[in-house]
């Protein structure tokens, strides 16, 4: 939903030079997606175990908490994207790998309007690349999972959508997604609209 990759690497950078280690791009490759734990784990490891992984997880966390309330944007065409959904009588809800701090954070930035109700990290046993907290948005919503439809940007998410037995519309950032049966890859949701996906729905149901 908002273009969080920019202030996520400002956070990691920032956190690890101050124990003398340079993130370099291949660092956020290796980090996108989560789970926080894994992020505090490798810093731990890029950082010379200066701190514990604990540590860093939780300074990851309140460092990008902090940015994410300030003036990040959303993406091009996720805002318009939503609303008709919505419009179209569409069940609408945002699931992320982040914790609960994070996720609000977000949304005091974007607004409570495009959402009724947000799974974080903090609300399920596994999260991503589990597919855990997309299982648990479905039977929040009285929704059958294998007629959801599910927007991701990363591996891990991807792995957690398709797992979960949803459709799933791939906006890879930094990776490459590869398409299936139940899987397409686009460059940005400026390309989708209620029309156009039922248009990939009559595609894709024609194909089975």
């Amino acid at each position: 939903m908002v273009d969080s990759e920019p202030q996520w690497l400002l956070s990691e950078t920032q956190i690890t030079a101050e124990y003398g280690y340079t993130w370099l791009p291949q660092d956020q490759v290796a980090c996108l997606g989560g789970p926080l734990s894994r992020v505090g784990e490798y810093m731990h490891e890029k950082c010379n175990k200066a701190q514990t992984p604990e540590f860093f997880t939780q300074k990851i966390i309140h460092v990008q908490a902090a940015k994410m309330r300030g003036d990040t944007p959303l993406m091009p065409g996720a805002y318009e994207l939503v609303k008709d959904l919505q419009s179209n009588g569409i069940k609408t809800g945002l699931v992320s790998a982040s914790p609960r701090l994070i996720v609000d954070a977000v949304l005091e930035n974007i607004g409570s309007d495009l959402f009724p109700f947000s799974i974080s990290s903090d609300d399920v046993v596994n999260t991503k690349p589990h597919p855990d907290a997309y299982l648990k948005a479905a039977a929040q919503t009285g929704s059958d999972i294998t007629n959801s439809l599910i927007f991701e940007d990363s591996l891990t998410g991807v792995k957690a959508a398709t797992s979960s037995g949803a459709w799933l519309i791939a906006v890879p950032h930094l990776v490459v997604v590869e398409e299936s049966l139940r899987v397409r890859s686009i460059k940005s949701l400026e390309q989708m609209s209620y029309e156009k996906l039922q248009e990939l729905h009559r595609d894709f149901t024609c194909t089975i």
